[in-house]
């Protein structure tokens, strides 16, 4: 099964994550599929940047994110749609 999950990067006490697209069987910070994103959680604000059209495509091919990356999308296409209202 294929999951999308955060692989853990940086020096220690100061990590940031990539969110990657993985066999669920693979180690946390082993091999991937496909990077899709970053995030790094001791940013203020916007902290993450990902590829919605490419995490919307892992999902529809039967892709389970991890509870971190799903609520990062969320946020993610809320800040989008909120750009496209003011942008219009």
């Amino acid at each position: 099964m294929v999951s999308i999950r955060l692989r853990r990067e940086g020096t220690k006490n100061s990590p940031y994550y990539r969110v990657v697209v993985a066999n669920q069987r693979s180690p946390r910070d082993g091999k991937f599929i496909e990077q899709v994103g970053v995030y790094d959680p001791r940013k203020p604000g916007e902290n993450s940047k990902l590829a919605i059209e490419r995490l919307d495509y892992w999902i529809s091919q039967g892709a389970q994110p991890s509870d971190t990356v799903r609520s990062l999308l969320r946020r993610a296409k809320a800040g989008a749609a909120k750009a496209a209202s003011a942008a219009a």
